[in-house]
């Protein structure tokens, strides 16, 4: 079990995510800042690992690291390292907590903005939980893109009407997503 606790994990993960959408380097700094400090509270450091099916964020002991390097001798319990990815492909062991997170997004978007944008949004929720494994609301500008220009033109059997509402509704459906989190 790892020694941070959830609520930590969360926090790092927000903060981790804001540094890296900040338009301002100063602001990204900060909230960067922000986050080393809140591991430090807990012993722990963070570094983000690129791979090719995107990139992940680690937190660790600080106890492992030996100038900027982590020692593996010194790495007694790896389950209490931390991985969280922040891009890419999400974890598929939770794929039907982020199935019924993209359903009631799809159901909200339907409540306030009608039937024609809730099928794209249904649309969308089957693309980013079966292909990344992930809530709509972390969707990445590419992923968002590939929807639009691939898997719709190809899987939605659109209407016209949806065709020509599509980037309304992808808009729509992403800002639901994110003050649904």
């Amino acid at each position: 079990m790892p020694d941070l606790p959830t609520d930590t994990v969360d926090e790092v993960e927000r903060l981790t995510r804001l540094a890296r959408e900040a338009v301002d380097e100063g602001a990204a700094a900060a909230y960067r800042e922000q986050r080393d400090s809140l591991l430090d509270d807990h012993g722990y450091e963070a570094r983000i690992r690129e791979e090719d099916t995107g990139d992940v964020l680690v937190c660790y002991p600080s106890e492992w690291v030996d100038d900027g390097v982590i020692r593996p001798d010194r790495v007694e319990d790896t389950d209490r390292g931390v991985e969280v990815r922040l891009s890419g492909p999400g974890d598929p062991e939770k794929w039907e907590d982020v199935e019924a997170r993209n359903r009631a997004v799809v159901a909200a978007v339907r409540d306030e903005h009608g039937e024609v944008h809730a099928a794209t949004a249904r649309s969308l929720a089957d693309f980013m939980g079966n292909h990344y494994a992930k809530p709509i609301a972390e969707a990445t500008p590419d992923e968002l893109a590939e929807f639009r220009e691939e898997y719709f033109r190809r899987n939605a059997w659109p209407t016209d009407r949806q065709r020509a509402l599509l980037d309304d509704s992808v808009r729509l459906t992403v800002k639901k997503a994110e003050t649904s989190r």
